[in-house]
């Protein structure tokens, strides 16, 4: 059960003074697994608002972290397989038959920041909970940008650097829905199964900005201003982009972490085999992957088909139109689109 009052934050860190009040935020109870909440301008998992006000008020970041951004259901797990297997490779050659990626899932290998926060409470009200770990660090996040801690974001922070990866909001929207299915149909066994989330309703709601994280087109066009902004501090990578040249995005993330593959190891083929060891099928195909599980969910939940356009599967011309007329009036103007770069 989420307490109701999440975190103290101060003007230097929240942006905001007092206690943060769950209960009097506005929330949403359509849109499974959990509850949203509004906070900044974004519709957050209730479980996850503690977590996201104490990263902000308790996190201390350093120049060496490297810090994985995605909208939920947008390429998070493949991110973080390429980026822990790319960082980690002299230590870990992505041919050894003990590489932690084929004995732990993604999510083991590189930590969320809002859910290490959710729980782990501080003593004192400043603990930094992922202190202990050795750096170069590897963080994931799902949180907007508007909602980094000031420490964190490219605008003068001092800590690390962030990598976005960004999806077609149908193909997030879908991947989402069906995640969705597999939450409650867990949590609900030995129980009343639950309450059926149907595409037309997934739609609605995704259009109203009413997701996890939404709405996801404001999550994306802020990381995507920043790294225009400041493209030595944000990389945006686009997940179909990645699906045409795993090889090519593998070599211009691991330059942009600092650790650029050398003319060694590019005769080799270590950026192939990377890409290799992170596929969607390779992981896939791992025992733990296909036996193991996280906290809420079986570690095969996260790897389903990988592919770009698989919403045609699931939405109808109709649903398809509506949304993408929703996401075009929203960012007219901004000079972001989902399309390809230039």
């Amino acid at each position: 059960m989420v307490r109701s009052v999440v975190a103290s934050a101060t003007d230097d860190d929240d942006g905001v003074a007092g206690e943060l009040v769950i209960s009097s935020l506005p929330l949403e109870t359509r849109c499974p697994p959990f509850p949203l909440r509004q906070y900044g301008g974004f519709w957050i998992a209730e479980p996850m608002l503690p977590g996201t006000v104490a990263v902000r008020a308790r996190f201390q970041p350093r120049p060496s972290d490297v810090f994985l951004v995605s909208y939920p259901k947008a390429g998070t797990t493949w991110l973080k397989a390429l980026a822990f297997a790319t960082l980690n490779r002299v230590e870990h050659p992505p041919r050894g038959p003990g590489h932690p990626l084929r004995h732990r899932n993604p999510h083991d290998c590189v930590d969320f920041l809002e859910m290490a926060f959710a729980g782990a409470p501080a003593v004192d009200g400043d603990e930094d909970v992922l202190a202990a770990l050795p750096s170069p660090r590897v963080l994931a996040t799902h949180i907007p940008y508007p909602l980094l801690p000031a420490r964190v974001a490219a605008e003068g922070g001092s800590g690390g650097r962030l990598v976005y990866v960004c999806r077609d909001p149908k193909d997030a929207l879908v991947s989402m829905w069906l995640f969705t299915q597999k939450k409650p149909a867990a949590e609900a066994s030995g129980g009343d199964p639950p309450k059926p989330y149907t595409i037309d309703e997934a739609v609605e709601l995704f259009c109203d900005g009413r997701a996890i994280c939404g709405p996801q087109w404001c999550h994306a066009a802020g990381y995507w201003e920043a790294s225009q902004k400041f493209p030595d501090k944000v990389l945006f990578l686009r997940y179909e982009e990645m699906l045409r040249d795993p090889a090519g995005n593998v070599r211009k993330l691991a330059e942009f972490m600092g650790c650029a593959f050398s003319a060694e190891e590019e005769a080799a083929g270590v950026a192939r085999d990377i890409v290799e060891l992170c596929s969607i099928d390779a992981l896939k195909n791992m025992e733990v992957n296909k036996k193991g599980s996280q906290k809420y969910m079986k570690n095969e939940t996260f790897f389903r088909k990988g592919v770009a356009g698989d919403w045609s599967n699931h939405m109808t011309p109709a649903m398809a139109e509506r949304l993408d007329k929703s996401v075009e009036d929203a960012l007219r103007g901004s000079g972001f689109t989902f399309g390809a770069s230039a």
